[in-house]
């Protein structure tokens, strides 16, 4: 039997590990946030069970007129299309904010195993903030979340973003 030194040990470098390629990742997000032109930048990437992107999207909501059209229904949707499924098990969605309701549910539905957002959302946030929709007991699956990834990085761009639209 391991000592439980070593198992905590082995457990914080574990730990140490996910949180490095949980930041690469996030920084993909970022580069699609930072690509969304005139709508809100949020970005979000799909990660495919062997740790690959297997899509990307930003908000495109003001370029296209789409009420859906949020970085993640966007990168789910071409998740799914890129394997042919819309079952996307083994895949974790990568989005810079705290998802809404609707992306939120599109992630529950499109059962990926895990969430993974930086900056939490007070406003409109449906993943433990605001609303809880992904842990939510009564739905048939419900993914793995961590937060606060890169979230201040995050958090600045919104900022920056919306400062300079703001009146007064």
């Amino acid at each position: 039997m391991a000592d439980p030194a070593d198992r905590a040990e082995a457990a914080k470098a574990e730990a140490e590990a996910f949180q490095a390629i949980a930041e690469a990742w996030m920084r993909e997000a970022l580069a699609e946030a930072r690509a969304a032109g005139p709508d809100v930048p949020i970005g979000a990437v799909v990660i495919g069970p062997d740790g690959e992107i297997v899509s990307r999207a930003h908000n495109e909501r003001e370029l296209t007129g789409d009420p859906t059209a949020h970085a993640e229904v966007l990168a789910l949707r071409r998740a799914a299309e890129a394997r042919g499924e819309w079952r996307l098990t083994g895949c974790a969605l990568v989005v810079t904010l705290e998802p809404c309701t609707m992306c939120a549910g599109a992630a529950v539905l499109s059962r990926v195993d895990r969430i993974v957002y930086g900056a939490i959302d007070l406003k409109a946030g449906a993943v433990g903030s605001l609303w809880d929709v992904v842990r939510d007991r009564r739905l048939n699956h419900n993914p793995e979340v961590i937060t606060g990834i890169l979230a201040e990085e995050s958090a600045a761009l919104l900022t920056r973003f919306f400062s300079g639209r703001r009146l007064g």
